[in-house]
């Protein structure tokens, strides 16, 4: 793909629509940034144009009459009048993740999923490192992909994890190894559906080859579909069968492809759900080369994903977790039942049109209070009540500061939201960052 001279307008100015715009200019395209937003409002994205001489428009209709490329940021939704009259005149519009895979050396191991596929991605990452594999780490963890193809080579894997947003905008990505870890409601405010949602997931797996592999979970009902999709080799995971070629957890211990890897015990990170995501990075680090010996030790020295059940402290014997990264019921489901002890539980922010009643069973009985904040805390409260007492405490400051006045030892302050944090804050990882300051912050050991 030749960019050189191509007029192109990059939509949405966050971190991967920055990086786009740094990968275009500098390869000699004629760029033009847009976004909703205006300018004065964008932070770090003024300065970056300034520094690559590249001009801001406010996104209209107009913007896209003379491009030869459209290029949006993950997000972006595709369905807007002036997306739908881009591609009404044959104007392409891709992804940064489809601009990046066009132009990406080495191989990719993609990692995709409604949870689990933070931490998978940084552990496959770091077993990678362990067993001295070449390769680099990003997607939506991290570095955007443009921002890799300066440092991708041949021989080197790209290790990506990959949001639904992102894969919606794929067309010729290529991933050698595909994990799809699991399936369940999300981001249906985005993709109008569930059976949109699955779709772009399964993109993933669209030009894999019969060499290829696919890592699915024996478990999820969504994954039997995906299996009959990809061409791929498909190796199953499973907490509690075993699968010839696959991964398992057998009684104590987990098997890969036949073979005890380790102890249950061994694993350093919390919760049943994180032994899934062990089974399907070890299975694709086994695929990449890497030894049973060189998996387990780089298991064992795993440390967890910052907001991902990311412990705080211990403060007058209460414990305090920020899982900032959980923006689903299902994925705070997980956090729940990862954790001992009688519970606080911060929820809320800005809702994805799902389902809280999925919590319902799993919270009550075991605790103190849900504490709720944000800006859909309503219906939050509504879809819980009856199973758990509720505070309406608007801010995560002072949902804090309630726990910590009433919280007993033995307790668990947990910061799990199961909304996005886009009403009070611009991404996840400032939501969680905020969590942490204030709760270090707290006196007293």
């Amino acid at each position: 793909m030749k960019l050189e001279g191509l007029k192109v307008v990059m939509v949405g100015m966050a971190r991967s629509g920055i990086a786009a715009v740094e990968f275009l200019a500098l390869r000699g395209a004629v760029v033009t940034a847009t976004d909703r937003t205006p300018l004065a409002e964008l932070g770090e994205a003024g300065a970056a144009l300034d520094r690559l001489r590249v001009p801001f428009v406010q996104q209209g209709h107009d913007l896209f009459e003379n491009a030869d490329l459209v290029v949006v940021s993950p997000g972006v939704p595709l369905n807007g009048a002036d997306l739908v009259l881009a591609r009404s005149k044959g104007i392409p519009v891709i992804g940064e993740v489809e601009l990046a895979a066009r132009f990406l050396k080495g191989p990719v191991a993609a990692i995709t999923g409604s949870n689990g596929k933070t931490t998978t991605t940084a552990l496959l990452g770091h077993l990678f490192a362990t067993a001295g594999i070449p390769a680099q780490v990003g997607g939506n963890i991290g570095v955007p992909p443009t921002a890799m193809v300066s440092t991708s080579r041949e021989g080197q894997w790209n290790v990506l994890e990959l949001s639904s947003f992102q894969l919606a905008t794929t067309s010729t990505l290529h991933a050698r190894m595909a994990a799809i870890l699991n399936l369940s409601e999300n981001h249906l405010d985005w993709h109008g559906s569930m059976e949109e949602y699955k779709a772009a997931k399964s993109r993933v797996l669209n030009h894999q080859t019969p060499d290829d592999l696919t890592v699915l979970k024996v478990e999820d009902d969504a994954s039997l579909s995906f299996a009959d999709q990809t061409p791929a080799r498909v190796a199953w995971f499973s907490l509690s069968r075993a699968i010839p070629g696959g991964a398992w957890v057998a009684g104590d211990d987990l098997v890969l492809d036949d073979n005890r890897l380790m102890s249950v015990k061994d694993v350093p990170l919390p919760g049943r759900h994180n032994l899934e995501n062990v089974l399907a990075a070890g299975r694709m680090a086994q695929e990449a080369g890497a030894s049973p010996e060189e998996i387990a030790r780089g298991v064992r020295s795993f440390k967890a994903v910052e907001h991902r059940l990311e412990f705080v402290r211990t403060r007058r014997g209460v414990r305090y977790y920020n899982d900032s990264k959980a923006t689903t019921p299902t994925a705070t489901l997980k956090s729940v039942e990862a954790m001992n002890g009688p519970l606080w539980i911060i929820l809320g922010g800005k809702d994805k049109g799902l389902d809280f009643t999925l919590l319902r069973e799993a919270l009550s009985g075991r605790t103190r209070a849900a504490l709720l904040v944000g800006q859909d805390a309503g219906k939050i409260s509504k879809q819980l009540a009856g199973s758990v007492p509720i505070e309406q405490l608007g801010t995560i400051e002072a949902a804090v500061r309630h726990a910590a006045a009433h919280a007993e030892a033995g307790d668990v302050v947990l910061l799990a939201p199961a909304c996005t944090s886009w009403d009070q804050f611009k991404s996840f990882e400032e939501r969680g960052r905020l969590f942490k300051a204030i709760v270090r912050e707290l006196e007293g050991d």
